[in-house]
């Protein structure tokens, strides 16, 4: 769903990238509390020791499966958005820096989503999907049962909603600031309907992967926190909640989690993404069918030797694309830990300072 530039008007693009850029600015401050793990002193230091470097990790996993393109209809492909996925590992405010790098990565780099509709990206796929998600993951645990399956299921249908909200986003953007003559009815309804099916897509692989790391890792997923289930206890005849467990120590390094997760980002960017789908994406097969398209502007980054998602003068197809892969993969891992350590060490340094 990366909007290129010339979709959207100038005004409407200006606008989104004030949006954007409060929004970033208030989630670099949520962050800084959610790298603080939990409220015991030294609970917090290990939440942050270990939320900066999946941070990073989960935005490269983002970009690796996003060159994942899947069939969802005839002549249409999907990929994973990663809003919801990225909220519910690694907090609300810390996922919508990680789909924001992204971005920021694709359009730099490999010309994937326009400069001048970064605002419009960053709005639309970074913050509405991962404030849609978050707040349908909530709602869902607070009403269900305790436990990791639950947890599992919230992921499954906040990842489903959050991809049609998306589409509704890009529309109402469009009939504010679109620069063609199309009937925002006729829009409305293909970008939803084909969102409906490409969010089935991404509530799989959401809930597959929290999921995962749920399996072997429980305390790495932020959605998860606070979710034990206490023991009850008769008092007078009535079964009263007993007071909370403190969490018992976590044995081992989230390093092996890391190096697992990096290990599978660049087998998934380096290898399986060339057999990903080569049909064009929901929104790509909208704006054909619809005239949307027309006023398609050239990417600033088009002379990017990374541009596409392949690597210049490398003439094998497979092996250009794959190093492209790995390189991005390499280059949003890097960005990303480095965007949240320094999140961290600003809380650090906050800390101190109050002390």
């Amino acid at each position: 769903m990366h909007v290129p530039d010339g979709f959207i008007d100038a005004p409407v693009s200006a606008a989104t990238g004030v949006v954007a850029a409060a929004a970033l600015a208030v989630s670099l401050r949520g962050a800084r509390r959610e790298q603080g793990g939990t409220s015991r002193a030294s609970e917090v230091e290990r939440g942050g020791e270990r939320t900066a470097p999946l941070a990073g990790l989960v935005a490269a996993f983002i970009f690796a499966v996003q060159m994942l393109n899947f069939p969802v209809a005839a002549g249409t492909s999907g990929h994973l958005l990663g809003g919801a996925l990225a909220a519910i590992l690694v907090g609300p405010y810390t996922g919508v820096l990680c789909v924001s790098v992204v971005l920021l990565m694709q359009g730099v780099l490999f010309a994937d989503g326009g400069l001048t509709a970064l605002g419009v990206n960053i709005t639309d796929m970074a913050i509405t999907t991962t404030v849609v998600a978050y707040a349908v993951f909530r709602g869902l645990i607070k009403i269900l049962p305790r436990g990791r399956r639950s947890i599992t299921a919230a992921s499954f249908t906040a990842a489903l909603l959050s991809v049609p909200a998306a589409a509704l986003v890009f529309t109402l953007l469009y009939a504010l600031g679109g620069t063609t003559d199309v009937s925002i009815g006729k829009v409305a309804g293909a970008m939803i309907g084909v969102h409906v099916l490409i969010g089935v897509g991404e509530a799989a692989i959401t809930a597959l992967t929290v999921g995962a790391v749920i399996a072997v890792r429980p305390d790495l997923v932020h959605g998860a926190r606070g979710l034990e289930q206490r023991l009850k206890l008769r008092v007078n005849g009535e079964l009263v909640d007993s007071a909370p467990q403190r969490p018992a120590p976590v044995r081992g390094s989230h390093r092996k989690v890391w190096l697992t997760g990096l290990a599978a980002s660049l087998l998934l960017a380096g290898f399986v993404s060339f057999y990903a789908s080569s049909n064009p994406d929901g929104l790509e097969k909208v704006a054909a069918d619809h005239g949307i398209d027309r006023t398609t502007e050239e990417h600033a980054s088009a002379d990017s030797p990374l541009a596409d998602y392949g690597v210049r003068d490398v003439e094998d197809a497979r092996l250009s694309g794959g190093l492209a892969g790995v390189i991005g993969v390499g280059v949003t891992v890097v960005a990303g830990t480095g965007v949240f350590w320094a999140v961290r060490r600003r809380r650090d340094s906050s800390k101190a300072q109050a002390a």
